[in-house]
């Protein structure tokens, strides 16, 4: 039988890039009368970069949020909407990390539900990775990402539940942003661990879409190209954080990694463990992907190896191996390789494996995983 599949496009209706911020806010929000931002903290603080987007506003920007923490835990998704709600926000423009970009989409959701409390979101889960009956957004956003993380092209919500220390993931067609801007240049005030290692989540989109069992090619197309432009991208902007190109290559790629998601691509066990690093232990997305990649990559490869092969191509290594190229070049660029790197020993392996079973990623990895033991395996790799 030929292969098969569905590929459903987004609501999201453009991306411009190359263009600076506060002008192409001003032109998505031209139809907007009272625009709601939310924006990270220290751009804020230590940048004119949000005083730009407000004076290219003028008065119809009705309130700033710049309080969200990582992860976006559900306290601050409700104090956001509370804000939104208040203002009478018709258009959410996010300006900053993957954190702020899920929490406005997790914020639409409240709005057009009325949900004022952090218990309320449990009735915005998915019920079978589906969306539950609920009122679609009607307040849309547009998204201004600083970091590479790419989840401003996805209708998918990451939210931490402080009750359990577990990411939740919110979906619904409507929460993808309206538009994504990507200027490179407010990535300049990114922190460059944060951008580098943000820029690895987006090679671990492209690489685990690549070598996923589900894998088509539509998104190998887009998950290829995104590859080869952060592999020459990173680099360069490591070396010279000035270099406006690199970082929109690097942009650019992050976009394209999103490719295998949008069409329907599963993930594998780098993200769904990394789901657990991230919300048990405080770990940063960035670097849950450079510890755990390249093990997942050892691991899976008596599966996958023939396009594990196509990894080290679009990485400018053809013939070597590509946990061994990833090892190199996430070290190249100077991030965290091991669980012990980020103090993350073996006495919470057991736990750790038990909790990646229940993401949605770790049972479609391309090595059937049947149970937490498999998954220590993966750990121990990393350790």
């Amino acid at each position: 039988m030929p292969q098969s599949g569905r590929v459903v496009f987004s609501r999201m209706e453009e991306v411009l890039f190359g263009q600076p911020a506060a002008q192409a806010v001003a032109e998505l929000a031209r139809d907007a009368q009272r625009v709601f931002l939310m924006v990270s903290g220290t751009l804020h603080r230590d940048t004119d970069e949000i005083a730009k987007v407000r004076r290219a506003l003028g008065n119809r920007c009705v309130g700033v949020f710049d309080r969200m923490p990582s992860h976006t835990p559900r306290h601050a998704v409700i104090a956001a909407a509370e804000q939104a709600r208040a203002a009478r926000a018709d258009l959410i423009v996010t300006i900053g990390g993957g954190s702020i970009t899920d929490g406005a989409k997790a914020v639409q959701l409240c709005l057009a539900n009325d949900i004022r409390t952090p218990e309320a979101l449990d009735a915005l889960r998915p019920v079978n990775g589906a969306p539950p009956p609920c009122n679609p957004p009607s307040v849309r956003q547009v998204a201004v990402p600083t970091t590479l993380s790419a989840g401003e092209f996805s209708a998918i919500a990451g939210v931490t539940d402080e009750r359990h220390k577990v990411k939740e993931l919110f979906r619904h067609p409507g929460i993808i942003p309206r538009a994504v801007i990507l200027d490179p240049a407010v990535t300049v005030h990114t922190p460059e661990w944060l951008f580098l290692s943000t820029g690895i989540r987006a090679v671990d989109h492209c690489v685990e879409g690549i070598c996923s069992n589900e894998a088509h090619p539509f998104a190998d197309a887009q998950a290829l190209r995104g590859l080869a432009l952060l592999a020459r991208g990173l680099p360069r902007v490591k070396a010279d954080p000035s270099d406006l190109q690199a970082r929109l290559d690097c942009q650019m790629g992050a976009w394209l990694s999103m490719g295998p998601l949008a069409s329907g691509v599963p993930m594998g066990a780098s993200h769904g463990i990394g789901y657990v690093l991230g919300a048990v232990f405080d770990i940063p997305h960035g670097h849950t992907s450079c510890i755990m990649l390249p093990a997942v990559m050892r691991w899976n490869k008596s599966a996958n190896a023939e396009r594990q092969a196509l990894v080290s191509a679009a990485m400018d290594h053809p013939g070597e191996d590509a946990a061994d190229v990833l090892d190199a070049f996430i070290a190249r660029l100077g991030m965290p390789r091991s669980l012990a790197a980020v103090k993350v020993g073996a006495d919470a392996f057991d736990r750790m494996a038990e909790q990646a079973m229940g993401t949605p990623w770790v049972p479609r990895n391309p090595r059937r995983i049947d149970g937490p033991a498999q998954v220590r395996e993966i750990l121990e790799l990393a350790a």
